[in-house]
């Protein structure tokens, strides 16, 4: 069975959202475009890791290309609001793969069906440059080919505002406990620093 591309050069909103209350939440991408709303689901680290990558490749493309940095988004420009609905996971992330479009200026990425491999973050500054990992996972593009992939392709301010966005809705869940860093629950807490102990 042939693999599916979903491709939004450029969308007309890409986000990162949750689905559920604090504490047992689903993380989404979403991508709206053409008529055609995609979103697929991923892990809270992974919208994490994805928000701190792309604010380096930002950097790098700044510093090897003079990209001009866009400010950090106004609040009348941020996006608050929920997923479209209804919310239909595509797939579940693997890898989330960036690079950084010199000759359009643009920043793409890619985030790829969970297959056999780990879950991972493949930064690429250049797209004239392969990324570092492809010398190594030689043996991993063939099953790869078969996987589903959603590819969208961003402005620098896009970019800045998805991040943002991204940042917002990971904070958005549970406070740390502030003697352990563990979620708080509602219905109570185990603290490893109390012994076990309710707090």
């Amino acid at each position: 069975m042939s693999h599916q591309v979903h491709s939004f050069e450029p969308p007309e909103r890409f986000v990162a959202g949750t689905v559920g209350e604090p504490g047992d939440r689903t993380f989404f991408l979403q991508a709206r475009g053409g008529g055609r709303v995609i979103s697929v689901a991923l892990e809270k680290v992974q919208v994490q890791l994805l928000a701190e990558k792309l604010e380096e490749l930002l950097l790098e493309a700044n510093k090897r290309f003079g990209v001009d940095m866009p400010e950090l988004p106004v609040l009348a420009v941020h996006d608050n609001e929920p997923l479209d609905t209804p919310v239909d996971e595509e797939f579940r992330v693997g890898t989330l793969g960036l690079a950084f479009d010199v000759d359009s200026g643009t920043v793409v990425i890619e985030a790829i069906e969970a297959g056999e491999a780990e879950v991972e973050i493949e930064l690429d500054e250049d797209t004239d440059e392969p990324p570092v990992e492809d010398d190594d996972d030689d043996e991993d593009e063939e099953p790869d080919d078969d996987l589903d992939r959603l590819r969208v392709r961003l402005t620098p301010e896009a970019t800045r505002a998805f991040i943002d966005r991204a940042r917002r809705v990971v904070a958005a869940g549970r406070p740390p406990c502030p003697l352990c860093g563990q979620p708080l629950d509602p219905a109570g807490h185990l603290c490893p620093r109390h012994n076990g102990y309710h707090r």
